[in-house]
C-alpha cells in the first residue's frame, strides 16, 4: 500500500505526462502585427532585423506585409542615391598634426606660473641691494597671451598673471581696430629703488618685482602707439584710454599721464592692494 503522500505525487506525475502527450512538437510562431511606416527600418537593414522585403502571405490576407514591402521598396530606392553607412571623417595630414603637437610641447616647455599663456623662465630668488628690495620667487616673462614683451620682464607670478588678464581683457580689445596687438613696449620691470626715484621715499613696487611700466603698443602691421605721443592724438587717445582704464582691477595701482608728472610717457601698473580698492589715476 502506497502512503498518502506518495500517492499524491504519483497522481501529479500521471497528470503531467498526459498533458505533455497532447502538446505540439514545435511552438507556434506568433502572428505578425501591423507595422506603421515610421517603424519600418531602412530596406538595407531589413534582412538584419528579419523583416520580409518581398510579398509574402499573411494571416490577414497580406495587408500588413504589403505595407511593409511598399515602405521598404521606397527606402531601397532612396538608398541608391547615397551610402548605407556614414563616411569616416578625413584624418588630418600627419604633417599638420605633428606641427600642432610640437607647438603644444613648446608652449608647455616655456610655461611659467602654471600657465602656458605666460611664457618665460623661472629665475628664483633675487636679492635686493637695499633693505626692502628683492624677489623671493622671480620669473622672467617674454610674452603673455601671445603678445611679446619688447624686453623680458623680471617680476613675480602675481604681476605676470595680472599682466595676462589685462592683455586679454583690456589691451587687446582696446587696439582691436588698429591691431591685432603683437608687442608691449616695456619701460621698467624690477629695479631696486624708492618711489619715483625720490630719496627718502618708500621702496617702489618695482623693487619687489610687483610692478611693470608699459610705454607703447606695437601692432601687427608695424604701427607703434606710444603713451607719450599717442595720448594727445584723437585717433590714438581712445584706445590708450581704454587700455589704461582696463588695467584698474587686475592691478591694484594704475598711473597714467594724468596722474602726475612722473608718468607722462608710460603706464605704471602694480599689484599692491588697498583696503579701499584699486588706486587708479
Amino acid at each position: 500500500m502506497i502512503p498518502a503522500r506518495g500517492g499524491v505525487v504519483a497522481g501529479l506525475l500521471i497528470l503531467a505526462s498526459s498533458a505533455l502527450a497532447g502538446a505540439p512538437v514545435e511552438s507556434l510562431r506568433p502572428q505578425m502585427r501591423a507595422v506603421a511606416a515610421a517603424e519600418v527600418p531602412h530596406a538595407a537593414d531589413a534582412e538584419v532585423v528579419g523583416l520580409p522585403i518581398g510579398p509574402a502571405p499573411g494571416p490577414d490576407g497580406g495587408s500588413a506585409v504589403s505595407q511593409i514591402t511598399s515602405v521598404a521598396t521606397r527606402q531601397a530606392a532612396l538608398s541608391q542615391s547615397g551610402p548605407v553607412t556614414s563616411l569616416r571623417p578625413r584624418s588630418r595630414p600627419a604633417g599638420s598634426a605633428g606641427k600642432a603637437v610640437l607647438r603644444q610641447v613648446e608652449r608647455q616647455r616655456g610655461a611659467i606660473c602654471g600657465d602656458p599663456d605666460i611664457q618665460g623662465e623661472q629665475v628664483g630668488r633675487v636679492p635686493g641691494k637695499i633693505k626692502g628690495c628683492g624677489i623671493d620667487e622671480a620669473v622672467r616673462v617674454r610674452s603673455v597671451a601671445g603678445v611679446k614683451l619688447s624686453q623680458p620682464a623680471l617680476i613675480t607670478c602675481d604681476a605676470a598673471r595680472a599682466l595676462k588678464t589685462w592683455v586679454v581683457n583690456g589691451a587687446k580689445p582696446a587696439f582691436r581696430q588698429r591691431g591685432p596687438l603683437v608687442e608691449l613696449k616695456v619701460a621698467a620691470d624690477y629695479v631696486c629703488r624708492p618711489r619715483n626715484n625720490q630719496r627718502g621715499a618708500k621702496i617702489s613696487e618695482h623693487g619687489r618685482g610687483r610692478a611693470i611700466d608699459i610705454s607703447g603698443f606695437t601692432m601687427q602691421d608695424g604701427e607703434v602707439v606710444t603713451v607719450l605721443q599717442g595720448w594727445g592724438r584723437g585717433s590714438t587717445l581712445r584706445p590708450l584710454g581704454l587700455a589704461l582704464k582696463a588695467a584698474c582691477g587686475p592691478f591694484g595701482t594704475v598711473l597714467g599721464p594724468k596722474s602726475d608728472g612722473y608718468h607722462e610717457d608710460h603706464f605704471h601698473m602694480d599689484v599692491a592692494r588697498y583696503r579701499n580698492g584699486p588706486y587708479c589715476r
